[in-house]
């Protein structure tokens, strides 16, 4: 499916937006959440870049998957380990573990309903996670209010993960060309919300 100018446009701001927030935007972090913040913007600046060179056919790779969970999982466990201090080990056991096995369940096993609910629990716990964590955070008075702009990035993650999961599975809520239409302004506006939420809160 062709790329157009715009999508580049759009791909490569969402590219500089992730690359602005490894640089700039995790400075003061402790060990973990600064790893878990950067390999998920490090793996989100590398998946826009190749959709910027290789075009939207690189998203018909199972891989896609894999490196989606990887973005999510970084974005919740940092999260979870900066925020909630009594469940940072069961919550990185959990992403470990989660990502383990949708791997093991991708790679090893044709498409079947094991690996389906692998998906399901884990992008659904993750995105749950990031969804509602910061919303938990801002009304019970430990963050400014900005910090929910990573619950409208978690909204937008949960959002983009389900069009394209479905669509994989052959179930699309939508055409596979208007997902892919909309893929690129999810992916900035996603990254946009969470670079800002960050900055705010």
């Amino acid at each position: 499916m062709k790329i157009y100018i715009l999508d580049r446009i759009l791909l490569l701001l969402t590219g500089l937006l992730a690359a602005y927030q490894i640089a700039v935007g995790i400075d003061d972090l402790s060990t973990l959440p600064m790893i878990a913040y950067s390999t998920s913007f490090g793996v989100l600046l590398v998946a826009g870049l190749l959709l910027l060179i290789l075009g939207f056919d690189v998203l018909d790779s199972p891989i896609v998957v894999i490196v989606s969970t990887i973005i999510s999982l970084g974005l919740a466990t940092g999260l979870v380990w900066q925020h909630i201090l009594y469940y940072r080990i069961t919550y990185l056991i959990f992403a470990i573990v989660g990502f383990l096995a949708l791997v093991i369940t991708r790679v090893f096993t044709p498409e079947n309903k094991l690996t389906l609910f692998a998906l399901v629990i884990v992008h659904g716990i993750a995105g749950l996670t990031i969804f509602l964590l910061p919303v938990i955070l801002v009304f019970s008075g430990l963050v400014p209010s900005g910090f929910l702009l990573i619950s409208v990035g978690g909204a937008l993650i949960s959002l983009g993960g389900l069009l394209l999961a479905l669509l994989k599975a052959g179930k699309p809520l939508l055409s596979r060309e208007t997902i892919f239409r909309l893929l690129p302004v999810l992916l900035l506006l996603m990254t946009a919300a969470i670079v800002v939420g960050f900055a705010l809160g």
